[in-house]
């Protein structure tokens, strides 16, 4: 029973510390933007990718591997693409990812998530949707037999970020992400995962 109370306890610190990481970054972009306000025009397709990294904690109902310990990753894949509708607002499908070592193999732990992204201010925007949950072997670490499993289900996903350098219709940002999914396994069994990343976005609007 104690076991279980601090499983819980230990989740809800987790989670606690990932938003208010993300908070406090979305804080101080407000704050670095209410000083500087310049008018960018945005339109039509836009793309994104961004390179960083973070931390994972992933829990399997079965109980091989808890929230107990969380793991350093690094962000692959983490792409972005979508359409403007105006010149604040557009439709996005995300594509995280996150390395995690599972069993002494190496697992991918991303989504497919229909999103919006809207900009408060001129450089700084927020994003967040709710699709796909995906748990896959990492591509250089397909093993037959042994890690070579597909698992799918829900996945909310939110995130900030803030244009520190743009140039024509391309813009470098420094962002954080949050991702909270959980994958169906076999035998009626799940795999959760809590996910918070900072990268660097290179953008094209």
């Amino acid at each position: 029973m104690k076991s279980i109370k601090m499983k819980t306890i230990k989740k809800q610190i987790l989670l606690k510390m990932a938003c208010a990481a993300f908070a406090s970054l979305s804080s101080t972009t407000y704050a670095q933007n209410a000083s500087s306000e310049t008018t960018t025009q945005r339109d039509g397709f836009i793309f994104e990718f961004v390179v960083g990294g973070g931390i994972i904690s992933i829990e399997d109902s079965a109980g091989i591997q808890t929230f107990d310990k969380s793991q350093g990753t690094f962000v692959f894949p983490d792409v972005k693409f979508g359409h403007m509708l105006n010149e604040n607002l557009a439709i996005t499908v995300s594509l995280p990812g996150n390395i995690y070592e599972f069993q002494d193999n190496d697992r991918n732990f991303g989504g497919f998530i229909p999103s919006l992204q809207y900009w408060v201010k001129d450089r700084w925007w927020i994003h967040g949707g709710v699709g796909l949950a995906i748990d896959s072997p990492a591509l250089y670490d397909i093993k037959d037999d042994v890690n070579d499993d597909w698992n799918f289900g829900c996945a909310v996903m939110a995130s900030t970020g803030y244009e520190i350098y743009k140039k024509k219709n391309f813009a470098l940002n420094v962002q954080s992400k949050l991702v909270l999914g959980r994958a169906s396994l076999d035998g009626d069994a799940h795999r959760d995962a809590v996910i918070f990343n900072v990268g660097l976005g290179f953008s094209w609007l």
